[in-house]
């Protein structure tokens, strides 16, 4: 089976290249497709708190992909991590998802915080974030895990 998937927009970011961490000093917003859609199409958008964005990771080459395990960000004080018990960029499918806070909705703009894409990447879908649709129950994660996000989102190191 194969999926064809159109963008639906794409990322403007002050990000060009692609690096790990900061994310939030970032400046970034997702500008829809006006040949596709209308400011319609984002209509009572900005009445959510937050939007949850899937990209494609257009920058990731085909033979970077990863198949099976590595230490995420190649860093070896970690474990072995299957790609699919991690969020790294070279993901078989290349795609990102992002839960972000939505700042402003003019036209067919959607101002945000927190994307971890950078300019040019095409975004595929859209979603208004619900709380119901939030993990219900504990979650749980790796030590691993938290260590590597913790300079994530901050604006400085």
């Amino acid at each position: 089976m194969q999926i064809t998937l159109n963008p639906i927009g794409h990322v403007h970011s002050s990000r060009a290249e692609v690096r790990d961490d900061l994310w939030d000093a970032e400046t970034t917003s997702i500008v829809v497709d006006g040949d596709s859609f209308t400011s319609e199409a984002l209509r009572e958008l900005d009445s959510f708190s937050h939007v949850e964005v899937v990209y494609f990771f257009d920058q990731v080459a085909p033979e970077k992909i990863e198949h099976g395990a590595r230490h995420p960000r190649g860093n070896t004080e970690w474990p072995l991590v299957g790609i699919f018990a991690q969020r790294g960029k070279n993901r078989p499918n290349r795609l990102g998802v992002t839960v972000c806070r939505i700042l402003r909705v003019h036209g067919l703009t959607i101002e945000v915080e927190g994307l971890d894409a950078v300019a040019g990447t095409p975004v595929v879908d859209i979603k208004p974030y619900m709380k119901e649709f939030g993990p219900r129950g504990d979650i749980r994660q790796p030590a691993w895990a938290s260590e590597l996000m913790r300079e994530y989102w901050t604006s400085s190191s």
